[in-house]
This record gives C-alpha cells, sequence and structure tokens, in this order.
C-alpha cells in the first residue's frame, strides 16, 4: 500500500500497473476491450483503475475511426471512473455510450444508462423510473434462439441489465463499487 501511495505521490506507476502503451493501442477493439484477461481489462484486474480508465480514453483517442463502433469504451471508461470516485466524469462517460434510440428500442441499454446515472447523481426516483421501464421491455425476439460461443441452445435472463440496476436500488447510498457488487449475477442457462 506504501508503494501504492509513493508511486501516486510521485506520478510514477507502480510495477503492478505498468504496461507497454505501443501495445496496448495496437490492438484491435475485441482484444483491447473483450479479453477477460487482456488490454484494459488486465490492469484493472491488477487493482490498477486509473491506468485502465486512462488507456482506455488513450485508445479512443488512437482509434477516432472506430468510434461509432467503440460506444461500449465509453462506458468501460465510465465504470472505472466511477470505482475511483471520479463521479461527474462517470456521468459524462456513460451519457456518451448511449445508442441511438432507434437501434436500441427493444433492449434498454439507454434505460441502464439512465438508471446508472441516477445512481451516481444520488437520484433514487430516477434510478426506480428507469428499472421501471426496463422491467416491462418484452424479449426481442432475436433472443429466442439464443446460442452460446459454443453453438449450444442457451436462455438469457431478461431484461439485460435489470440484476444491476436492483443492486444499486439494494444497495442505495454505497458507493458505486458496493452497490455494483450487489447485483445478483445474470443467469445464463445452457441447453
Amino acid at each position: 500500500m506504501m508503494l501504492l501511495l509513493a508511486a501516486a505521490l510521485l506520478g510514477t506507476p507502480a510495477p503492478q500497473c505498468r504496461y507497454d502503451l505501443a501495445a496496448m493501442l495496437a490492438l484491435e477493439q475485441q482484444a483491447f476491450d473483450q479479453d477477460m484477461d487482456g488490454g484494459w481489462r488486465a490492469l484493472s484486474k491488477r487493482g490498477c483503475d486509473a491506468a485502465a480508465a486512462d488507456l482506455i480514453r488513450d485508445w479512443r483517442a488512437a482509434h477516432p475511426s472506430d468510434q461509432p463502433n467503440a460506444k461500449i469504451l465509453f462506458w468501460h471508461e465510465g465504470q472505472m471512473r466511477a470505482e475511483l470516485g471520479q463521479t461527474a466524469r462517470a456521468i459524462a462517460l456513460f451519457a456518451q455510450s448511449r445508442k441511438p434510440a432507434e437501434k436500441d428500442r427493444a433492449w434498454g441499454w439507454n434505460l441502464y444508462v439512465d438508471g446508472s446515472i441516477a445512481f451516481l447523481r444520488g437520484d433514487r426516483v430516477g434510478l426506480e423510473r428507469a428499472r421501471a421501464a426496463l422491467a416491462v421491455l418484452p424479449r426481442p425476439p432475436e433472443l429466442a434462439d439464443a446460442r452460446g460461443p459454443d453453438g449450444k441452445p442457451m436462455t438469457i435472463r431478461w431484461p439485460m441489465n435489470l440484476n444491476l440496476l436492483d443492486g444499486f436500488l439494494r444497495c442505495w447510498g454505497q458507493s458505486y463499487h458496493k452497490a455494483y457488487g450487489c447485483a445478483v449475477p445474470m443467469s445464463v442457462k445452457k441447453g
């Protein structure tokens, strides 16, 4: 802990938070964002959320042509900022992750965004409103024949992200980190 504090005060990353910036920026979005043991996630797993947030920001800046396909990176950086208590920055990043209404109507991503922002603002009524709207969203027909990466049928609990908004309500008044951990895991049943 003292090493981390000293490194932070000196502006030098702690040893476990160092990484090869050029190699990270060279990654394609899928590898950078969705590899659970690589990209920015490897830093976060080592307790380097500030470095992970900055790396996501830097990757977006290095890949401006990928921005229409990289809205999820605004979300992931926002989550890191929320974990760090950088609430205003997290809210701004979450807002940038919204999808166009016509592309989101069936999925409810924007309702999850709205609920998360309401939680960060301390707006319980806004969170409850977003949760209620998400809870009644009908299952999209695309999920009727959902298949896992192995090609086998699977059932995805619907609506997606409702469990997270419920966790925020269950642990109202806690930090983002603690409240996010109050979510019941999303169940996926393979058939």
